[in-house]
């Protein structure tokens, strides 16, 4: 069975895998695993197919590694980071087709550099009207770019218990995806043809889920902070170096 068109199955069984692996990476050091999935992503799919199809298989990654997480979830951080993340997907949409995103990309990569290794403000921790604004540019900036995951980080680097970091950064990153998937079903975007690949690599990252799931407990508090920054700022740097030198 052809997993999706145009697709080997031996590339098709390589994102499967990876699947699993950078939902393990994610599920343990928070993130990472996003930013190196649409990498490989955009290495073996059509570019206009990258962002939507990346959207479904995040969507059922970071929806599996809610639930498995689901009694650590900071839900003050939700709700009004959720309903920015509403708007910036609809004002994103307009623009993901049209706009260059490798100035995007550049700037969220600055930023994330910024924000992991500078002193955060208190206000990005508990201000309604800062994470409902951050929701919003979170989100529209995702539609364009793809993953979005390092800032959305950047909203829950606070919090200081780590199951409820991850519990919570990938609760909003569902919702996130959530929005993205439905405003491509609106623009038209033909997900059915690309179902088993995307079931198939879901089905592969609930795995590494539960796997990363038990390792998070078991990684000393110190190494998960340094690891967490570390990965942050690779995956920045990926970023910067992908718009310069794409």
């Amino acid at each position: 069975m052809e997993l999706a068109p145009g697709l080997t199955d031996a590339a098709a069984f390589a994102l499967v895998g990876l699947s699993f692996f950078t939902s393990l990476i994610t599920a343990t050091f928070s993130l990472g695993g996003g930013s190196l999935m649409i990498s490989a992503m955009a290495l073996l799919l059509p570019p206009l197919v990258v962002v939507p199809l990346h959207g479904c298989v995040q969507l059922g990654s970071n929806a599996g590694r809610a639930l498995v997480m689901r009694r650590h979830i900071q839900w003050p951080f939700i709700l009004w980071i959720s309903l920015g993340a509403v708007l910036g997907s609809v004002i994103g949409g307009r623009f993901a087709y049209l706009l260059p995103g490798d100035w995007f990309v550049a700037v969220i990569g600055l930023f994330v550099l910024v924000t992991t290794w500078l002193p955060q403000p208190r206000f990005i921790v508990g201000n309604p009207v800062v994470q409902f604004v951050g929701g919003t540019v979170v989100s529209a900036v995702g539609m364009v770019v793809g993953a979005a995951g390092p800032l959305v980080a950047a909203f829950v680097r606070g919090i200081p218990d780590r199951q409820q970091l991850v519990a919570t950064h990938a609760t909003l990153n569902t919702l996130v995806h959530v929005f993205k998937v439905a405003v491509f079903v609106s623009l038209g975007f033909a997900f059915r043809q690309y179902v088993p690949l995307i079931l198939v690599m879901i089905g592969s990252g609930l795995l590494g889920t539960l796997v990363g799931s038990r390792l998070l407990t078991r990684v000393p508090e110190r190494v998960f902070r340094f690891a967490f920054r570390i990965l942050l700022s690779l995956v920045a740097l990926e970023l910067i170096r992908r718009a310069l030198w794409p």
